[in-house]
């Protein structure tokens, strides 16, 4: 991977700012960097993901089960389409699975055939209704209650984590700027934008609002009257042993509520087996803490679908927030006049549809301006292999120490990640890129290495981190 560097120029004028580095931010930066625009990503935290982005259940999604006729269809499948293009040029993993939505009543079985007709007129053809003796043959191990299914084939699982920090090293590679730490303060417009952040000023044309849990507060700082509010939806996951992947590779859906998708039991790119999410409302945009009686619950639904999971030990529990808003559609808005984007409310579907999204934002930022000019090459980028699917670093000759001996991480992909083009600004950046901490003993035997290793490397130390989440 070329070094690139990542430090913005103080005295230029960038066509776009991006604010907001999550999935949908760095795939914006990306569209606009191929588009030929001069772009700046602008992050609070210390590294990218930071927010509702770094918790999800993994899910390419087709869109089967998204409104009809809405923009998040829409663009669910065209982010979809996308990935799937783009994927071997970029290095990103795909692991076909397939999904069954699953009925475990009667009331539930009675809505299979009208989720199958929805999926099929928003265009997805490859839906089959099952009854529960079939969907027990191409997954064994569900629980012999299951009256019927729809299976949906193109549902997959991705590396949630490398892909859009494969966006953003090929904005970078593009001449684009990542900007950490730099929280937004709050933004002018004279003819263009001036941008006063925790880190410094920031100059730019247009200005595209990607802040997630804080976008209204966002459009707020900018000067706009915001038109959603966020309501943040905590969800909860369990996050399952390996040795539950032999019973679980597909994904396993629930019929969906009109408040939520519902609790999933899925593989993930990686090995284990997700539990989850819960729905839960909360006012804390900040916080997403895990309870006992909660995960405990979730250990039980799991058990219940699948038998076979009873007893296998749990190898990590996390929470992360959803930016919902007051209303279930995508909140976009497109001011014209002050050449400024707002992609809000991007709750569940955001990983499948953060490429499409980058789409809608170009077309909308059309109105301001004429095409810009594209660059001639694109550098090729090769992100690190993170899945199960293929040969990890450690299975290729003079691999050297292993440092992370549950998930088989070694020094040289550690040292990697910090000369890479976005190199980790914190403890989880670090886990996110390498899987570092992230086993059976979540850091027990390894965590004193890595903190040694990443002394003065990080915006916040491994040890400082540790004692932040006590």
């Amino acid at each position: 991977m070329t070094k690139t560097n990542e430090m913005p120029q103080l005295d230029e004028t960038y066509d776009v700012a991006v604010i907001g580095a999550g999935v949908v931010g760095c795939a914006v930066t990306r569209r606009f960097a191929l588009a030929g625009a001069k772009v700046i990503l602008i992050e609070k935290g210390a590294d990218i993901l930071s927010g509702a982005s770094k918790a999800n259940s993994a899910i390419l999604h087709t869109g089967f089960d998204a409104p009809p006729g809405s923009l998040e269809l829409e663009l669910v499948k065209a982010g979809r389409e996308e990935y799937l293009s783009i994927r071997d040029s970029l290095s990103l993993k795909l692991v076909k699975t397939g999904a069954l939505v699953c009925a475990w009543n009667d009331e539930q079985a009675d809505k299979l055939e009208d989720i199958a007709r929805k999926g099929r007129e928003n265009g997805i053809s490859d839906l089959n209704l099952l009854d529960g003796a079939t969907a027990r043959e191409t997954l064994p191990a569900l629980s012999e209650k299951l009256i019927a299914a729809v299976e949906v084939v193109g549902e997959h699982i991705i590396d949630p984590w490398s892909a859009p920090l494969a966006y953003l090293t090929q904005a970078l590679s593009l001449g684009s700027s990542f900007l950490r730490n730099a929280e937004l303060l709050r933004g002018t417009f004279d003819e263009s934008w001036t941008l006063e952040t925790s880190a410094r000023s920031v100059k730019a044309r247009s200005v595209i609002n990607t802040a997630g849990l804080f976008g209204d507060v966002v459009d707020e700082r900018l000067g706009f009257e915001p038109e959603f509010t966020i309501k943040p939806r905590k969800g909860q996951f369990v996050v399952l042993d390996k040795a539950a992947a032999r019973y679980v590779p597909r994904i396993i859906l629930p019929v969906p509520t009109e408040r939520t998708k519902g609790i999933v039991v899925c593989p993930t790119a990686f090995g284990n087996v997700l539990v989850g999410p819960t729905a839960e409302e909360q006012e804390d945009r900040y916080r997403a803490a895990v309870d006992e009686d909660t995960l405990r619950t979730l250990l039980s639904h799991g058990a219940e679908i699948v038998p076979a999971l009873e007893g296998i030990p749990v190898t990590a529990v996390y929470a992360g927030l959803r930016p919902a808003s007051e209303e279930k559609h995508y909140r976009v808005a497109c001011r014209t006049e002050k050449r400024a984007i707002t992609l809000g409310g991007i709750r569940s579907t955001g990983l499948s549809s953060s490429l499409g999204l980058a789409q809608h934002a170009l077309k909308l930022h059309q109105s301001f301006d004429a095409a810009f000019d594209a660059p001639n090459e694109i550098p090729p980028i090769e992100m690190p292999n993170l899945t199960e699917t293929e040969q990890r670093d450690w299975q290729t000759p003079d691999h050297g120490e292993i440092v992370c001996h549950c998930e088989m991480v070694t020094r040289r992909e550690i040292e990697a990640t910090f000369g890479s083009a976005v190199p980790p600004g914190d403890f989880g950046g670090l886990r996110r890129r390498t899987r570092a901490g992230m086993g059976r003993c979540q850091g027990f035997y390894c965590n004193g290495k890595l903190a040694a290793m990443t002394k003065g490397r990080l915006e916040t130390s491994l040890s400082a981190d540790k004692e932040t989440k006590k």
